[in-house]
């Protein structure tokens, strides 16, 4: 006898509860058992009833999200915004993962610059052609340096060392398979409860991690002894090197100085609103290349600063051959790599897929939905590459993720508001001023209508608290004067994001060429100081957009000068600060454990941090409204549904 479940009119039981997205990843065994015929063997399965059907889910639905939008994600690329982001975020993404990699090259041996410029280029082209996001810039990182560093470190004190790479291909390729399992059985919906908390810690310990990388590089330049160099005819070689040593420290502050320089004039309200754009797309190549020629000026160049070390064009570090043969490494080794290829998949699940979320925070206004299943999946497919050629694994940087959306916001006003009481202008009938044409045509119209609106407020911007700091990073107008007066002030807010996949390939292709003989020669004349400058100036940008530095500088304020609109007004200053410690603990234990032989254990720390905000932070004496504004989501809801939502 057929139940009312099964009756060909009648909604099955399966059908009255899947949700349209599971409806949508219907097998065709499912699809043919809609007929009136079949309705009697619906209940059957195909399957044994222990194997989990959701398998995949994630991936495919990922998949059938952004495949839409391919097409567009390559049209959209016809945008003057494109060209600042590939300089910018090129510069930004090769010589950060060169000077990260200065340490493992010097102290293996076994990696080179062609090692970093592959790694970049494959991470690049991967992700641009076939990703889900391809705003996220993934490429070498300083934690993994770290990692492989700690590796070598560890098996060379041992009596029958293997060989590093065979052994490093290994663990790739055990993180490998831990990564394709993670996105196989979508536990990338972790992502759910990675919060701000989490974020800026993360954050807030990679911005130290260049500003500490930038000191290095500055003290390995010094000679150790008098012997550690051999004499010149003309002069003393320890010398020569100490003055060479003292030209990379004046570099470095000239870099980091014409950097800030730059930023200050495009937030100012000096020169036409299109030079200050200038200023900001272009201030820090700019200020890197004149860096570097002043090391080759007069006495300076008599110093002769260390620079970076090259090799051969497209050849890898000592001439050894491209592809690692790992699987010839001694099976006991094999079974040792798999704790190590553990920290990698730790590591990179947080530090990938936090990138991801910062690349797609809510401050930018995203229209294209994101993959983090089918992302998390292709880097797995990037780090098994990596193994196979002996090159470093990349992945999601941080902050270049963010800063290479940021590079492609298109900026808008909302209104022209009056200084004195922030009323419109009623005369102002135009709905994004100081747009020009490619910049209109990357604007939805529903936010042009929304920002046409006269009741549109201010306040659709998020809290200062938990938005970084986009009106003042990029293009802020604050005075522009209008029939002679000066006091009309326009404030400018993201309204698109140019989203598209040429500006990741572009600056991926780029390190292609560097791998050529005359770009590998213009590679080797920048000086290493300016490299420590190009650090300092990353990290000091990062730490004070960070949301740790944010309620550290609060608490010194003055009340009476603070805004009353300012969310943290509403927080007792003791529990920003029980807050901050809390954060200031992760960030101290992932620092001290990475000074260590045990660094290899350091992503767990990282980690973490998820679990503490999830159990720790709301058994500590933190109201519910406290917590709102003291942590909030890092995407919008919109990023966060591939996840399942937020928290």
């Amino acid at each position: 006898m057929i139940n009312e479940t099964s009756r060909p009119g009648t909604p099955s039981a399966r059908e009255q509860t899947d949700s349209p997205a599971d409806r949508s990843a219907i097998t065709p065994a499912d699809a043919i058992s809609r007929s009136p015929s079949a309705t009697l063997y619906r209940r059957e399965r195909t399957l044994p009833p222990w194997f989990p059907t959701f398998i995949g889910r994630g991936i495919i639905r990922d998949i059938r999200a952004r495949a839409p939008h391919y097409l567009s994600d390559w049209t959209d690329a016809w945008n003057y915004r494109v060209v600042p982001a590939i300089v910018l975020i090129f510069f930004a993404n090769v010589l950060p993962g060169i000077a990260f990699s200065l340490d493992l090259i010097e102290t293996t041996q076994q990696y080179g610059v062609s090692e970093v410029l592959l790694s970049s280029f494959m991470a690049a082209f991967i992700f641009s052609i076939f990703g889900a996001q391809p705003l996220c810039i993934a490429g070498v990182t300083g934690p993994i340096t770290v990692l492989n560093k700690t590796i070598f470190d560890i098996i060379e004190r041992q009596p029958d060392a293997p060989d590093y790479l065979q052994f490093v291909g290994w663990v790739y390729l055990w993180g490998a398979i831990l990564h394709w399992i993670t996105a196989a059985l979508n536990w990338c919906n972790f992502l759910r409860y990675v919060t701000l908390f989490s974020c800026d810690t993360f954050g807030f310990y990679v911005s130290w991690v260049y500003l500490q990388y930038g000191v290095q590089v500055i003290i390995r330049q010094f000679p150790l002894d008098d012997s550690s160099t051999p004499p010149s005819p003309s002069t003393d070689s320890s010398i020569a090197s100490l003055d060479g040593a003292f030209v990379g420290i004046i570099l470095a502050l000239l870099m980091t100085v014409t950097s800030f320089l730059f930023r200050t004039l495009s937030q100012s309200a000096y020169f036409h609103r299109h030079v200050r754009r200038f200023f900001a797309d272009y201030g820090m190549p700019i200020s890197l290349v004149a860096s570097s020629a002043m090391a080759y000026w007069g006495r300076f160049n008599a110093a002769n600063p260390t620079t970076l070390p090259t090799g051969h064009a497209f050849m890898p570090a000592g001439d050894r051959p491209w592809l690692v043969r790992f699987w010839e490494l001694d099976g006991k080794w094999v079974g040792i790599a798999f704790p190590f290829g553990f920290a990698l998949w730790v590591l990179f699940f947080f530090d990938h897929n936090v990138s991801s979320l910062m690349a797609q925070g809510t401050e930018f206004p995203l229209r294209k939905p994101p993959g983090f299943h089918y992302d998390f999946f292709l880097l797995g497919v990037t780090t098994f590459i990596a193994g196979l050629f002996g090159i470093p694994a990349p992945n999601g940087l941080i902050p270049q993720a963010p800063i290479h959306t940021t590079s492609l916001l298109v900026m808008g006003h909302l209104k022209k508001l009056d200084l004195e009481g922030g009323a419109s202008s009623s005369n102002d009938s135009t709905p994004l001023p100081g747009l020009n044409r490619d910049e209109k045509r990357a604007v939805p119209e529903k936010v042009r209508a929304e920002t046409a609106d006269d009741d549109t407020p201010v306040s659709r911007t998020r809290s200062r608290i938990h938005a970084p700091r986009t009106d003042e990073m990029l293009e802020p107008d604050p005075t522009q004067s209008r029939d002679g007066e000066g006091d009309a002030r326009r404030h400018e807010i993201p309204v698109a994001v140019v989203e598209q996949r040429v500006s990741n390939l572009a600056q991926g292709s780029l390190c292609l060429v560097l791998l050529t003989g005359p770009f590998l020669h213009v590679l080797n004349l920048i000086p290493r100081g300016v490299l420590a400058g190009l650090f300092w100036y990353m990290g000091v940008d990062a730490l004070q957009g960070n949301g740790i530095t944010r309620k550290i500088l609060y608490s010194f304020r003055d009340k009476a000068l603070t805004p009353a609109d300012e969310p943290l007004r509403r927080v007792r200053k003791s529990r920003i600060m029980l807050f901050v410690a809390v954060q200031l603990i992760g960030f101290g234990a992932t620092m001290a454990i990475t000074q260590t032989i045990a660094a290899i254990g350091f992503p767990i720390i990282i980690f973490l941090l998820v679990p503490v905000r999830m159990w720790l932070i709301p058994r500590m004496p933190f109201t519910e409204d406290e917590l709102a504004i003291l942590d909030g989501p890092t995407a919008s809801p919109f990023t966060m549904e591939s996840v399942g939502g937020s928290m």
